[in-house]
């Protein structure tokens, strides 16, 4: 395929994928904060892969998911809906079966389209996209993703053009026992509380990142052999920031922005780092339109493919983005708005416990470092605040991102605001009534008036003890 300028425009571009469509390999990671990883500014960790592919195509620096829970992010990703169009409001929830059209929209433009590992959220999930070939699975070894993507290559036939799919569990709890880094050497960031046992399961996240990122490397190496050079379409993104307090199952910029890197040779200019705010609602019409497609009027999301071919820069003024819950867990629904520059959060029931299976159950490899967290903050009055403001939100949250990208000073009660809340509100509200989210939650939640959840769950599991006797 003979490469086009990236000053070419876009009916061009469409012409030519009309005549030979591109292939294309999706490399979904889950629960990968984007601050871990080198090309977006981690000079801890190590992610050569990732390093690469931003140096060889375009990084985003405002990438963004629907909602920060597997089952809703991926949901929106493989239909182009928000959560409450597409029916997988709350994690573990099914979507939709007839929202589910990503796959079926490829097929209908020609691609045979295959999925390993985990794509979908859950095989239920996974069997109704209707991919040509499926082998789902929600944990993988080191090896299981390259054996299982090497294996189908040895044994394709079909001259279709190519979609390939693979979902790498990693870094998803629990994180593996071998750790890469020393412990005492790795950087915490500010928002956890510095413990023996944080530090270390700081250090085994951050190897699965980069085992991950191995593994990347060969499925990579593995496409560009079976094609015969790397003119091909890769992306790289994750379903949602780390399981740790502040990133998922939160509406922070540590749950909801994501890794984001499209490499294509010829097509897309090499190292550029783009400032459009782009959401995964916008995955799926983005690959239909690379795919020479007209994508389907009944999606929220719209193509960034102008952005990815150099003919624009922008992409979306607003962000909107939507938790409700993940079981009865994390019951703490929130709905949030953000623009270039401010970020609004609306806490939907400030006087209940925010909480998530990491301080609720503390198991080894995912929340165990929570009860050296409570032994600290018994003495020390910053470590103790950090609880707080992991378990106590107020009703409203105002951030200025460029001023306070960690967003730390909430502006909401502040008058200088006052006109940029009362705008942001505004813009919240019309876009629930638009799109009809009534702001239901499943479950009862926790309330600040009564045991933490980590002290309901104990209970719980003394009664059933005692059950069992």
């Amino acid at each position: 395929m003979k490469a086009i300028p990236i000053t070419a425009g876009l009916l061009l571009a469409s012409s030519l994928y009309a005549q030979e469509k591109p292939n294309i390999v999706v490399y979904l990671a889950d629960d990968h904060g984007c601050a871990q990883s080198e090309p977006y500014g981690d000079t801890f960790i190590k992610t050569p892969k990732m390093q690469e592919l931003a140096d060889q195509g375009m990084l985003f620096e405002n990438a963004y998911i629907a909602s920060p829970a597997s089952g809703p992010s991926r949901a929106a990703l493989l239909s182009g809906m928000i959560p409450v169009h597409n029916g997988a409001v709350g994690n573990h929830r099914l979507p939709r079966p007839e929202s589910q059209k990503m796959v079926k929209q490829l097929q209908e433009q020609g691609y045979e389209v295959v999925a390993f590992g985990k794509i979908a959220h859950g095989k239920k999930h996974a069997e109704l996209c209707g991919f040509d070939e499926l082998e789902w699975y929600n944990w993988n070894s080191d090896t299981k993703l390259s054996e299982s993507v090497s294996a189908y290559l040895k044994k394709r036939t079909s001259k279709k053009p190519l979609c390939l799919m693979v979902g790498d569990h990693r870094p998803h709890v629990p994180w593996g026992k071998e750790s890469i880094y020393n412990p005492a050497e790795v950087n915490l960031p500010d928002y956890l509380i510095d413990t023996k046992e944080t530090r270390e399961h700081w250090a085994r996240y951050l190897s699965d990142i980069t085992r991950m990122d191995k593994t990347m490397t060969e499925i990579d190496q593995m496409a560009t052999d079976y094609f015969g050079n790397n003119n091909f379409v890769f992306i790289y993104s994750a379903d949602h920031g780390c399981q740790w307090p502040f990133g998922k199952w939160n509406l922070y910029e540590l749950g909801v922005r994501v890794p984001f890197i499209v490499r294509w040779p010829g097509q897309i200019e090499a190292g550029v780092r783009s400032n459009a705010m782009i959401s995964w609602i916008d995955f799926m019409p983005t690959l239909i339109d690379l795919a020479g497609g007209k994508v389907s009027d009944d999606v929220d999301g719209r193509s960034f493919a102008p952005v990815l071919l150099g003919n624009t820069k922008k992409h979306r003024d607003l962000i909107f983005t939507t938790h409700n819950s993940d079981g009865d867990f994390n019951l703490y629904p929130i709905r949030a708005v953000r623009n270039e520059r401010f970020k609004y959060i609306r806490n939907l029931l400030p006087d209940c416990y925010h909480s998530n299976h990491s301080d609720i159950l503390r198991k080894d490899g995912a929340g165990a470092y929570w009860d050296s967290w409570d032994e600290v903050a018994r003495n020390d009055k910053q470590a103790a605040a950090i609880i707080d403001r992991y378990y106590r939100r107020p009703a409203i949250e105002l951030y200025d991102l460029k001023k306070d990208p960690g967003e730390r000073h909430n502006l909401a009660d502040d008058p200088k605001y006052k006109k940029e809340l009362k705008k942001m509100s505004d813009l919240l509200d019309k876009w629930l009534e638009e799109e009809g989210d009534d702001e239901s939650l499943d479950y009862a939640p926790y309330p600040l008036n009564g045991p933490t959840p980590h002290q309901v769950h104990q209970a719980r599991e003394v009664n059933k003890k005692k059950n069992k006797k």
